[in-house]
């Protein structure tokens, strides 16, 4: 299997309105001035160092923003400058939802389940509702899209809708896939919440991620539905991916990640005796330090000769209790053999870290080269993103500065001069 990690593409109008309830990043920053330009260029970094590092990479688009067709079922009339000049007098919130730039992380799109997984054969992916907050449940329609754009070869690929919204499901950010080393039927996990904790609301639904495993035809037998704790969840682990990563046959996890881990592990270990967990220890890292670091909201990759690198942010090496525990585990020789850093400092004060920004898939040679080559990156590619945005992203947004009639136009015609930039007509995407 190839893999191929699709990273979103930070939008222009990236800002700081704390939107998101349980991110304790996002409220934190909530007001603070943001720096779509520098957040931008810090991905596509991000982006080319994994392939320096022989690995696969993806891209997906920045969604249309501002977003008048949201703003115009809630009632608001009249042209694009006209709904958005009378929704920012109603309610400067509404006006901040539709500029949100939270598409970037595409862990959220959706859920990826690959071939050798299903009973048709082919790779399905369920796009997320992300129903529980109104920022991001308004995203599903243009994920859809694209994500119907870059897998639309029907031998290799299907495609689901969102499940219906009533049953929250925020993507491959609640979902881990763990592979025996010699082969063999897979383990698809599927973390879910369960009511409030702390406060926040629980994103998952376990009825949705029962509904993608079904739509997927997985194994019932290598299926698991996991509990996410509500410690984790009150801490701030607003997703599974900021407390639990996996990838082959590892699974990276924090002592208190998961409600009941004793019976989990067991589970696991009968599914798949060769699996390898790695758990942090509370009394080394607590659980507000790895969520403040974003020490799981990592990328754990399988490297081109096999062996494991963890890709984390600059904050986890920036803190001693973290990096002291990662220096250990590193010389202990287990299955994770090296550490790679990476600064994406404007998506982590917003609650997103490295492997928020991107969706894992995972296909064969044949299904690789139905892809639609313009969602795959290149050198060439790089460098043509990195022009636009230098060029055409604003160097900063404050929270004031999102009712500007100015911003909302520039911002419009940066989207567009990536899109034809990449090769897009201007009403494909």
């Amino acid at each position: 299997m190839i893999e191929v990690n699709f990273d979103g593409i930070v939008g222009p109008t990236h800002n700081y309105a704390g939107l998101s309830i349980g991110n304790r990043a996002s409220s934190a920053n909530a007001g603070a001035i943001s720096a779509p330009r520098l957040a931008a260029l810090q991905g596509v970094a991000k982006m080319r160092r994994l392939m320096a590092m022989g690995l696969n990479q993806g891209i997906f688009l920045p969604h249309v923003r501002p977003n008048v067709g949201w703003l115009r079922a809630l009632g608001f009339v009249g042209d694009d400058a006209e709904v958005l000049a009378s929704a920012w007098t109603a309610d400067r919130a509404l006006v901040a939802n539709a500029m949100s730039a939270s598409a970037m992380w595409t862990a959220n799109a959706g859920t990826v389940s690959p071939s050798s997984d299903t009973r048709d054969g082919l790779c399905h992916i369920s796009v997320a509702n992300l129903s529980t907050m109104p920022h991001r449940a308004s995203e599903a329609a243009q994920t859809e899209r694209q994500l119907r754009l870059a897998f639309a070869d029907p031998r290799h690929f299907r495609v689901h809708s969102p499940v219906p919204s009533a049953f929250g499901d925020e993507g491959a950010a609640n979902f881990m896939r763990l592979v025996p080393p010699a082969g063999g039927a897979a383990v698809e996990m599927f973390v879910y919440g369960e009511g409030q904790a702390g406060g926040f609301p629980a994103r998952q639904h376990r009825t949705a991620s029962e509904a993608v495993a079904r739509r997927h035809g997985l194994s019932p037998a290598h299926t698991l539905m996991v509990r996410q704790s509500d410690a984790a969840i009150a801490a701030g682990a607003f997703h599974n991916d900021v407390v639990a990563v996996a990838n082959g046959h590892v699974l990276f996890a924090h002592e208190q990640a998961f409600a009941e881990p004793s019976a989990f592990h067991e589970t696991l270990k009968a599914l798949m005796p060769d699996v390898a967990i790695v758990e942090v220890p509370t009394d080394r890292v607590s659980l507000d330090t790895a969520i403040r670091t974003y020490l799981f909201n990592s990328q754990l990759v399988t490297m081109p000769d096999g062996s494991m690198t963890l890709v984390l942010p600059a904050e986890a090496h920036e803190n001693a209790d973290v990096w002291t525990w990662l220096a250990e585990l590193i010389a202990s020789g287990g299955p994770i053999q090296r550490l790679e850093i990476v600064d994406v400092r404007e998506s982590m004060r917003n609650g997103g870290g490295p492997a928020c920004l991107r969706l894992r898939v995972q296909v064969d040679e044949e299904a690789f080269g139905a892809i639609d080559p313009r969602f795959l990156l290149d050198e060439a590619a790089c460098g043509r993103i990195e022009d636009v945005i230098a060029h055409e992203w604003p160097e900063a947004i404050a929270i004031e500065n999102l009712g500007d009639p100015h911003l909302w136009d520039r911002c419009i015609k940066a989207r567009a001069a990536l899109t034809a930039a990449l090769g897009f007509a201007p009403d494909e995407i």
